[in-house]
């Protein structure tokens, strides 16, 4: 038998290790779970991927995780954790300070606790109960939110090197075999992927007004947990983010907060009612400005829903706050319940409300429930519809999105003609997209020193309307001031419209007379993409000025004006590109 010889007496390897273990469970108190803290080191020194201290996880080789891996996420191996470089720009939501509810990112978490930089580096991670009441603050560039509630929180410290002795002697003796304990590695859960024929980001709207009442908004509750369920809420499949509409709007929590079904429907079940009024106008507008942001979880390429619950009729306007929505690419669904009966339809402000909400009046953006009381029967056709993606989304592409102002040259050069080629250019353009008052729109600037707006993008919501209205513009005749037109159009055309989805063609035969860069600058800080189309004598210095990055991609020209029927298919391929670039 291998001895030491300490403080001078012979001790047997078995008594080493003994007294190794009583060493560390020699502490008094017990963990904020309960168990003791002499329970956990037992536990710890029996499987080193526990839930134990520094000291003893100080010996594992940390375990590479995302910005944002959450506490939830990790498996019993990955306590200590590695965190990549330059979480501080995408970190994910935290929760609390100083101890963090389990659904706060690990990395975000540290950041927020000071013990990452921007380079990262190891962290330890303390699996904690859960508790109530975690607080927000704003910490080390990170600002956490609060949570009323959550089963399970951690805590976080930095790695703590073993002691020296130890390290020497664990390193250079080995176990005899009988004192070897065989390892259970235990089963890593793969959270559910979900529904990948539903990819959509959904936020929901309830109504948490004084007038629906808390029995009522209970059951309201218990249909949107059943929703929840049956949309199978995943990484890869739909996310679901929840807002309550009463006075002011609040936000209960962001897409990116729970992917997975058990976590988002015990958030659902937390949520208190709030009285007040039923400001659904407030709740869409503040969803649609702040919800579906990179840093709030939305997807790029993920379609837009937001799913609004209604109980009787809203408390203010809907139409300018879902005209908003609509142009800034968000299908708004309307779930109405227990709608006025004729006797209320005098209290009710606008008896139109549910045509105007909703993303499109097809009928297929609104399901209407009789009644709270008999919602469980609805929950399946309300999912089929949510997620019927083709049918749903009147805001998906470029050809139903986009807003695009002609601004066309009038000047005395071109010739009656010639004018009519342009506009017929044009013509063709306008037909590719899909415009109505919900989908794209059509506005048309002419300029010579000049400038004259034919039509705006709301004159005409109907395609063979704005179309016959292109071709009936007159020909004005006159100089090129190119620059003051483009600031007019910007000014005069583009008004109440969505970001990434303005487009203006700017079609030219000649040299303007004033500059154009600063005019074209001040287009493209505004989100406006803009083409140049040059014809003939247009030099190609200001077509590039005036054209949108990449220049290549941008700017077109032809010597002659029957040349401008190459760049229809080209320029409606350009449009879509950015658009979805964009969104």
């Amino acid at each position: 038998m291998t001895s030491f010889c300490v403080s001078g007496a012979k001790m047997s390897l078995t008594s080493v290790m003994t007294g190794l273990v009583l060493f560390f469970a020699s502490g008094v108190g017990s963990e904020p779970n309960g168990q003791s803290r002499r329970g956990r080191i037992a536990s710890d020194a029996r499987s080193p991927g526990g839930q134990g201290s520094p000291f003893l996880a100080s010996h594992l080789v940390p375990n590479p995780i995302t910005c944002l891996t959450r506490g939830a996420d990790l498996t019993d191996q990955g306590l200590l954790v590695l965190c990549p470089p330059d979480c501080l720009r995408s970190r994910g939501s935290v929760f609390g300070t100083g101890v963090y509810a389990s659904v706060s990112s690990v990395c975000g978490a540290a950041l927020h606790r000071g013990l990452l930089g921007e380079a990262g580096g190891p962290v330890q991670v303390h699996r904690l109960q859960g508790r109530n009441d975690y607080i927000s603050s704003f910490s080390h560039g990170v600002l956490s939110q609060a949570l009323t509630r959550w089963s399970a929180s951690f805590s976080l410290s930095k790695p703590v090197p073993p002691p020296q002795e130890l390290a020497r002697e664990t390193s250079t003796t080995q176990l005899p075999a009988s004192a070897k304990k065989q390892k259970k590695v235990p089963t890593k859960k793969v959270p559910a992927p979900g529904n990948k024929d539903c990819p959509m980001d959904i936020a929901i709207v309830i109504d948490s007004s004084s007038n629906i009442g808390q029995r009522r908004f209970n059951l309201q509750k218990n249909l949107v947990g059943k929703l929840v369920a049956m949309l199978k809420v995943g990484p890869s499949g739909p996310h679901v983010g929840l807002v309550q509409a009463s006075d002011a709007p609040k936000t209960e929590f962001f897409l990116s907060n729970y992917t997975q079904p058990k976590e988002l429907l015990f958030a659902i079940k937390e949520v208190t009612h709030l009285g007040g009024n039923t400001n659904t106008g407030k709740a869409i507008m503040q969803t649609t400005e702040s919800f579906f942001s990179p840093e709030r979880g939305g997807r790029r390429g993920h379609p837009r829903v937001l799913l609004v619950m209604i109980d009787g009729w809203p408390s203010d306007d809907v139409e300018q706050a879902a005209m908003l929505a609509r142009e800034s690419g968000v299908n708004v669904f309307v779930v109405s319940v227990a709608r006025p009966a004729p006797e209320e339809l005098p209290m009710v402000q606008d008896k139109d409300f549910l045509k105007k909400a909703v993303c499109k009046d097809n009928g297929f953006f609104s399901y209407q429930i009789p009644s709270w009381f008999s919602t469980t029967k609805h929950v399946k056709p309300l999912t089929q519809r949510v997620c019927s993606a083709d049918a749903m989304l009147c805001s998906k592409t470029c050809y139903n999105s986009v807003n695009i102002g002609f601004l066309i040259d009038g000047s005395s050069s071109i010739g009656d003609g010639n004018f009519r080629l342009v506009l017929d250019f044009l013509a063709e353009i306008a037909r590719s997209f899909d415009v109505s008052d919900f989908g794209a729109r059509i506005g048309a600037v002419q300029f010579t020193y000049d400038q004259r707006l034919e039509f705006s993008l709301y004159d005409h919501p109907e395609k063979e309307e704005a179309v016959s209205a292109l071709r009936s513009i007159s020909y004005m005749s006159g100089g090129t001031a190119t620059g003051e037109a483009i600031t007019f159009t910007v000014h005069n055309l583009f008004k109440r419209v969505g970001p990434g989805r303005n487009f203006l063609i700017v079609v030219t035969d000649g040299q303007s007379y004033d500059d154009v860069r600063a005019p074209a600058l001040d287009a493209h800080r505004q989100g406006i993409t803009v083409y140049s189309v040059g014809v003939a004598w247009a030099p190609l210095d200001d077509l590039r000025s005036m054209a949108s990055e990449p220049k290549d991609g941008h700017t077109f020209f032809t010597r002659e004006f029957s040349g401008l029927s190459d760049f229809i298919q080209p320029l409606v391929r350009g449009i879509c590109r950015d658009f979805n670039d964009n969104n």
